[in-house]
């Protein structure tokens, strides 16, 4: 394959993989009022299918490279997308909630090795003078997944059926097997080593655990006590690997970089962020249609305004870390984040849709600032060789962060809800969901506030601090 072709087309296949699974995380929240009532729920308990495909990227990502390394990464691609297509498939053919729920488990286990395994093969089909060039084609799924997403997804639920979003998958998938078989080698090690798999049914148990089991409190489809339970013993798991990987020399995930400043302010301050963030297109949704009574199509079109916003912000951040530094910007904007999700709790029938779709539209601004802030500060301190394993810290961290968002603003949604006594859910049992999940992103403060205050000054202004 030339040179030139293969800077194009590699890009491209990973891209149409992320395209997928974008367009698929987006297009599933603003359909989740029509398939609860199609399934027999309230949708505050559909949190669990956004929930459970957390869980199965936040399991599986910590072992994607090394499958990739021992299996080929062209056979592993291709598996994944299938697994990720056949995740659809069965969401669409769903008749009850708990089958649903397998299904975008399923897809989640497709996601976790699918994008990450694509960033693997870039770097390792291509020269290094071509990794930018390569990580710009990679941004254009990013960027257009959340401002497609909820139009098509609101579009297809208002005037179609909401099972008709899965199959969407299902050409993208084929074409993105077929350039993969065509296109990409089948790279692998010849010695990957050894798996801690001790430490991967710890840390995959105990996460799944715990994050279920709150996901299940108040639902009403399991005794709060035993989901009370899967979340001590969740905790207990997890608590057992920390002490564990400390001891052994190469865990499937080495909390020990967390000792690292910067790393640990991006990974812990950010995942409160994340918490934060990871609730917004699970409530903004409910709200315009369930509190507001709006179509899914005009819900869908009001949402993707955050996007545009994300877009713009990334044509400036560059400047803004430059002029004020990672903690400036990582405090202030924090604060500028949580204020602008609160303010989505003051929707009320009657509002002008121009208010709204301004405010949603101001409040996609800080999210992609916080954010690209962060996963630069992550690599700023770590050694060139840590760099995978501090990938799949920071990885899995998010995963599970943007996920327990999701329960965290279901389960004050459900207590405000039966405090307010409502029948069904209306526009004043919101407010009090935002305020909470705003906080997070306000609490993130409180860790990254101990940063000192030339920290990633190497990446945003190319200076470095004093040995």
């Amino acid at each position: 394959m030339p040179l030139a072709l293969g800077t194009f087309i590699v890009p491209l296949i990973v891209a149409c993989a992320m395209f997928m699974e974008n367009v698929d995380a987006t297009v599933i929240v603003t359909a989740l009022p029509s398939m609860a009532r199609d399934l027999g729920h309230d949708p505050i308990t559909l949190k669990l299918a956004v929930t459970s495909y957390v869980i199965g990227l936040g399991v599986f990502i910590p072992i994607c490279g090394w499958v990739a390394d021992r299996y080929g990464s062209r056979t592993v691609f291709r598996t994944a997308i299938g697994i990720f297509v056949a995740g659809s498939v069965l969401c669409a053919a769903s008749t009850s909630l708990s089958m649903f729920v397998a299904a975008r488990f399923v897809q989640g286990i497709g996601g976790a090795m699918m994008v990450p395994v694509g960033r693997i093969i870039i770097f390792r089909s291509l020269p290094k003078s071509d990794f930018i060039r390569a990580v710009n084609y990679l941004t254009v799924p990013a960027l257009l997944g959340p401002v497609v997403g909820p139009p098509l997804g609101g579009f297809i639920t208002t005037y179609l059926h909401w099972r008709l979003i899965f199959f969407i998958n299902v050409p993208i998938g084929a074409f993105g097997i077929w350039l993969a078989s065509r296109h990409i080698a089948n790279m692998h090690e010849e010695h990957p080593g050894r798996l801690d798999w001790f430490g991967f049914l710890l840390s995959a148990g105990g996460a799944a655990l715990f994050m279920l089991g709150l996901s299940l409190v108040g639902s009403g489809l399991v005794s709060f006590g035993s989901a009370m339970t899967m979340c001590v013993v969740g905790v207990a798991l997890i608590a057992i690997y920390w002490f564990y990987s400390r001891r052994v020399e190469r865990p499937v995930l080495d909390l020990r970089l967390l000792e690292i400043p910067s790393f640990n302010a991006s990974v812990a301050g950010g995942s409160l962020f994340r918490i934060g963030l990871g609730a917004v297109p699970f409530l903004l949704p409910l709200t315009l249609q369930e509190g507001l009574g709006m179509s899914a199509f005009l819900s869908g079109s009001i949402t993707c305004a955050s996007a545009f916003g994300s877009i713009f912000v990334k044509a400036v951040v560059s400047r803004v870390l430059r002029r004020y530094g990672f903690r400036q910007v990582l405090i202030v904007n924090a604060a500028l984040a949580g204020a602008s999700i609160a303010a989505c709790g003051v929707f009320f029938p009657g509002m002008s849709n121009w208010v709204i779709l301004s405010i949603v539209l101001i409040g996609g601004l800080f999210p992609s600032l916080q954010f690209t802030a962060l996963n630069s500060l992550a690599y700023a301190d770590i050694p060139t060789r840590d760099i995978g394993r501090a990938t799949s810290v920071a990885s899995v961290i998010q995963q599970l962060s943007l996920g327990l968002g999701v329960t965290i603003a279901g389960l004050v949604l459900q207590i405000s809800h039966t405090l307010q006594g409502h029948p069904t859910i209306v526009w004043s049992d919101f407010w009090p969901a935002f305020v909470a999940v705003g906080l997070f992103c306000v609490a993130s403060i409180l860790v990254t506030r101990r940063l000192p205050a030339g920290t990633g000054d190497e990446i945003a202004r190319g200076t470095r601090r004093p040995a």
